[in-house]
């Protein structure tokens, strides 16, 4: 590979998540990996061959991963209606009418992301859809993809009736006669409609894929863990590995069914194993995915404590703490990294407990486990991420007080419990590892944005915007820490995560600095080159 040296700009070797940051005045890379700073890589650059770049004033730094996402879902999200665009309830419609209209041999309509502040209390109703749809079944997934709202066909063709039964871990929200609303959630939302819905194409979902890993790149990515894996979901990521149409690194979490699990670890251990074999250097499977609840906007998140709008209802635990102990504790001595989502007070606690207990079996073994979103922590837990050596995965982004947060967060937990959510200052100055993540297609998969509200707490492009909870922020270079140190932690890649001499060649070049710049201009920040090991990924013309 030619030897490469960077000059003209500033250059970031590292931010630490103690606030700390390394600087140098020139970088070189070769064969992959930094080979010189300063006046060595100035040196360099005379040398037969070598390549200079000029950055104009800009900024390299280490590239920034992705913890947490769903990059097919998102990829997928162009093929339908275009209801995450609309402002409210007619907005949806009219998308889903448009689509239609576009598409009139379409057997199913199949969308997301709908906002479900669009309806009191996220109750949406099959007959506004039949309206627009008449009897194309059609299916819209929520912005959290734990719920769904449905048509009348789309019932119908799932049989569920009023006399169906809520499935263990689902509810079917009903009308105060027994029948079913049209809205669905968690395994009612999944698994009643898993046989019905029609699945994509194999080259849909591979060109979905594709179209994924190059806007990660063209963003400054270069590892993405996507969060949800499902045998179904595995001949996307062989195709895309064999044809190169992998333009990020790209970690599967295969996901463990709580009713199966058991026999599901000889099909884990096989896959890994296969993917393994392919050794190729952008896709790996090293880790297995457990949803230990749902979501607080749909009072499914586990909570300690009652509901404080609706008294005896504490959510929905996916799993009982017994079997998620054992599921966890057989599947950390079969090697794999294991990444917990957690959303309320009592599943970050049973998650933890989990882990507690597993380490317990073997304590002289390094791990990298991880807890996801980590949305609402009990104050009493929040020192066991670092006890423990626990990753703690957050979704920056939502750490602001916008309008989910005002009408269905707040209201369902109150207000006693609202300074309990996304303890990320609190976790990080206990020394725990914190890495960063977007959950797209749930919100944005741009860093940037979520970048700035992690250090402000608020919406940055709305000055009016108190900042919420302003002792859980943090400092610039903490945030970006958690999007590259934290990740490379959580990545199993303890070569990356700066550009040390030594360490791998993942590379963002910035218009400025984002541990410089005011916050509230980081999401204005351009990318101007990605480098994965080395490889260029995306070069702005």
């Amino acid at each position: 590979m030619t030897l490469t040296v960077f000059t003209g700009g500033t250059i970031v070797v590292a931010a630490r998540a103690d606030g700390s940051t390394e600087l140098t005045e020139a970088l070189a890379i070769e064969a992959g990996r930094v080979v010189a700073h300063g006046c060595a890589a100035l040196d360099l650059a005379s040398q037969d061959g070598a390549q200079t770049i000029d950055l104009a004033g800009g900024t390299l730094a280490p590239a920034v991963g992705e913890g947490h996402a769903h990059p097919v879902l998102g990829g997928l999200e162009a093929q339908g209606p275009a209801v995450r665009e609309a402002k409210d309830l007619a907005g949806i419609l009219d998308a889903v009418k448009t689509w239609k209209q576009q598409n009139p041999s379409a057997e199913w309509i199949v969308g997301a992301s709908y906002d479900a502040t669009f309806a009191p209390g996220g109750r949406f109703d099959a007959r506004w859809l039949d309206e627009v749809t008449g009897d194309t079944p059609t299916v819209l997934r929520s912005w959290d993809y734990h719920t769904v709202w449905v048509n009348t066909a789309a019932l119908k063709a799932a049989g569920i009736t009023a006399d169906t039964p809520d499935p263990e871990l689902g509810r079917i929200l009903r009308r105060k006669n027994g029948a079913p609303l049209g809205t669905l959630q968690e395994a009612a939302a999944n698994d009643l409609l898993a046989n019905v819905v029609p699945a994509f194409a194999l080259e849909t979902r591979v060109s979905a894929l594709e179209a994924a890993t190059l806007a990660y790149a063209e963003q400054g990515t270069t590892w993405v863990q996507d969060a949800w894996v499902d045998p179904a979901d595995l001949d996307t990521y062989r195709v895309a590995a064999r044809t190169d149409r992998l333009h990020t690194r790209v970690n599967l979490a295969l996901r463990a069914d709580p009713a199966n699990w058991r026999e599901q670890i000889a099909e884990f251990i096989a896959v890994r194993k296969e993917i393994r074999a392919l050794a190729h250097p952008r896709l790996s499977a090293e880790t297995i995915k457990f949803f230990v609840d749902g979501v607080i906007e749909n009072h499914t998140a586990a909570l300690t404590d009652d509901y404080a709008d609706t008294p005896g209802d504490r959510g929905l635990a996916n799993w009982s703490e017994d079997d998620l102990t054992a599921a966890v504790a057989a599947l950390d001595a079969a090697g794999f990294q294991l990444h917990l989502h957690a959303i309320g007070d009592r599943a970050v606690r049973i998650a933890l407990d989990a882990l507690e207990a597993a380490r317990d079996v073997d304590p002289g073994r390094d791990r990298h486990h991880v807890v996801a979103h980590v949305a609402m922590l009990a104050p009493a837990d929040v020192e066991r991420f670092a006890q423990l050596g626990v990753i703690a995965n957050f979704e920056p982004y939502w750490a602001q007080c916008d309008a989910v947060m005002q009408s269905l967060t707040i209201p369902h937990i109150g207000h006693d419990r609202d300074s309990w959510q996304y303890l990320i200052g609190s976790i990080a100055r206990s020394g725990a590892t914190v890495s960063f993540g977007s959950d797209w297609p749930v919100t944005t998969k741009d860093w940037r944005p979520a970048f700035a509200t992690a250090v402000t707490r608020r919406d940055v492009t709305n000055p009016e915007d108190p900042t919420w909870l302003p002792d859980e922020c943090i400092s610039p270079a903490t945030a970006y820490a958690a999007y590259t140190e934290g990740i490379a932690r959580q990545a199993l890649a303890h070569d990356r995560g700066s550009l040390e001499v030594g360490r791998v060649a993942d590379l963002v070049w910035l218009s400025a600095n984002p541990l410089e710049v005011a916050p509230e201009l980081v999401p204005e920040l351009e990318v101007r080159g990605t480098w994965l090991a080395g490889d260029v990924t995306y070069a702005k013309n």
